[in-house]
């Protein structure tokens, strides 16, 4: 998410649901052009953390994702989608996680003017990011 748009455009969801989807993609250019063919999406290019981050809109409204170019630090990862669920506490959810049976793969950290994060793993090895937006 970018930094201002994403706090300002994402009200608070409930704790649980599903607020935010991002594609990490290893030919960004390529799956914005398929997207857009296929579903009229529109992307607004930004700045976040030091990589170029692309909201993802349908009419230039109300942002509902975001897809960016993978770099080398993802290795043979190949492209994938993550899904965000909301959580009051990204901290204790992710304590919570590994008493249940799960695992932490990426620990939580905070994503500037937008909230902190972190992405698990289920029991079954399913991930999924979960986050707290700064209110």
């Amino acid at each position: 998410m970018s930094e201002q748009a994403a706090a300002e455009q994402m009200a608070m969801p409930k704790t649980g649901e599903f607020c935010w989807n991002e594609l990490a993609s290893t030919n960004l250019e390529a799956c914005k052009n398929f997207y857009t063919e296929l579903f009229g999406w529109q992307f607004k290019e930004g700045d976040v953390a030091g990589m170029v981050y692309n909201e993802i809109s349908i009419d230039g409204e109300k942002q509902f994702g975001g897809m960016y170019q993978m770099g080398k630090e993802f290795g043979d990862t190949s492209s994938h989608w993550i899904a965000y669920v909301a959580v009051e506490d990204v901290d204790a959810s992710a304590a919570k996680v590994t008493e249940l049976g799960g695992s932490v793969c990426v620990p939580p950290m905070d994503i500037p003017n937008t909230g902190r994060f972190c992405v698990v793993n289920d029991p079954s090895g399913a991930t999924v990011s979960l986050i707290t937006l700064k209110r």
